[in-house]
């Protein structure tokens, strides 16, 4: 009987010792998987922010949608242009901006060049060029091999898609401001992880009136497109 009796106190005393290491490493095992998932996500999401940034600069709105999105970067277009000479402190105070000094050179309008400061006109129309090309989006803002269908993925989540979206609001002197926001939610990229951790952050979230999850952006509050893991 007294056999039985220390068999079932170590038995207790080590489910004990278990419960307590298993409270102790359940959520740090969390939190490394969870750092694990959300590193690939945040690159995402920076990857969604540059394509957005520069479909608005294009375009002067954010794309409403990942098919939209990724057709821009796929088939779109980014001038570069290429720049020699400047104009100097002086010429600006005298009034000559680029497009006067193109246009003096096109027109070869000396005289009204040296009212703008230009004293030699033949080495200015040499030494001055503003020259515009085009190369595709996709190779110039991401790098070689990148796949733009990817932009819509959330890793980890066995193929489901960050929610995307837009909105223009006015500003106070009544101009339009487009926002964007591309989310993807603790639930869909942390599933098949502790149910119970994943809950937590959940109620965390809710409480301090946080999204649950990684976002880039916000349709409510204008935040210059940051994320908030910044």
């Amino acid at each position: 009987m007294r056999y039985v009796i220390t068999s079932m106190l170590v038995l207790a005393s080590l489910f004990l010792i278990w419960l307590c290491y298993d409270s102790i490493n359940t959520p740090i095992e969390f939190q490394e998987q969870r750092d694990l998932r959300q590193k690939p996500i945040i690159a995402r999401l920076i990857d969604i922010r540059k394509a957005q940034i520069e479909y608005k600069d294009q375009n002067g709105r954010y794309a409403g949608s990942f098919d939209e999105l990724i057709d821009f970067v796929k088939n779109g277009q980014k001038a570069q242009i290429y720049k020699q000479g400047e104009i100097t402190d002086e010429q600006l105070s005298k009034g000559l901006t680029e497009q006067k000094a193109l246009h003096f050179i096109a027109e070869n309008l000396a005289d009204s060049a040296a009212a703008c400061g230009i004293t030699d006109f033949e080495a200015f129309k040499a030494n001055f060029k503003r020259d515009t090309s085009y190369v595709s989006v996709l190779s110039s803002i991401f790098p070689a091999g990148f796949n733009p269908d990817s932009l819509a993925f959330i890793p980890y989540s066995g193929g489901a898609k960050f929610e995307l979206d837009t909105v223009t609001q006015a500003t106070k002197s009544g101009l339009p401001l487009p926002l964007f926001e591309a989310r993807a939610p603790y639930t869909v990229y942390l599933n098949g992880l502790n149910h119970r951790e994943i809950v937590n952050l959940c109620d965390e979230a809710k409480k301090t009136d946080k999204y649950p999850g990684l976002k880039v952006g916000d349709v409510v509050t204008p935040n210059n497109n940051a994320g908030n893991w910044e």
